[in-house]
């Protein structure tokens, strides 16, 4: 049997985890995820990304920093992607795929626009964490109209600033589609 740090009880998408939110319990040793902690001291301090049920093992994928790119190829990238229809973003929930298109502000014909990215997955919106910007790592900004995205080192390059050359759009993508 082997410690592994659970929730002590249901915690909210976005908390700060204190010690009175974490105990221990002791599973087979082969039944304990990679990336979980056996002592609550080294899950302190630190953000949930999601909600979480009491005795659900906390993992740094379930952590927000580092942790949300867990299980990513080496170089993703998380993204922050201010879009233009802020209410849209309750359409989203992290996991799903994503377009995103440039539409630009002047120029051009009607309609016509970019693909910055195709078939992203979202990493977090305002909505995973009651609207509360998620974690020291995306800053104090407000987080209106702001989602986070997971990307290739090529796709961050077409992503980041694009909210500056005009508006930014999402399109939900089949997570069948090919």
């Amino acid at each position: 049997m082997a410690p592994v740090a659970v929730a002590a009880r249901d915690l909210p998408a976005g908390a700060q985890l204190a010690a009175a939110d974490l105990t221990t319990a002791r599973l087979p040793a082969e039944a304990v995820p990679r990336g979980s902690s056996p002592r609550t001291s080294e899950l302190e301090g630190q953000r949930i990304a999601g909600a979480v049920r009491r005795g659900e093992i906390i993992t740094d994928a379930a952590l927000v920093g580092p942790g949300l790119l867990a299980g990513t190829p080496s170089g993703t990238a998380a993204v922050p992607v201010r879009v233009a229809d802020a209410a849209s973003l309750q359409l989203l929930s992290p996991g799903q795929l994503i377009d995103l298109v440039l539409s630009p502000d002047i120029g051009g014909p009607a309609g016509e626009g970019s693909t910055l990215a195709s078939r992203i997955p979202v990493l977090w919106t305002p909505g995973a964490s009651g609207g509360r910007p998620a974690g020291q790592w995306l800053g104090t900004p407000e987080a209106e109209g702001l989602l986070v995205v997971a990307a290739s080192p090529e796709q961050a390059q077409r992503i980041a600033g694009a909210s500056a050359q005009g508006k930014v759009f999402f399109v939900l993508v089949e997570a069948g589609r090919r």
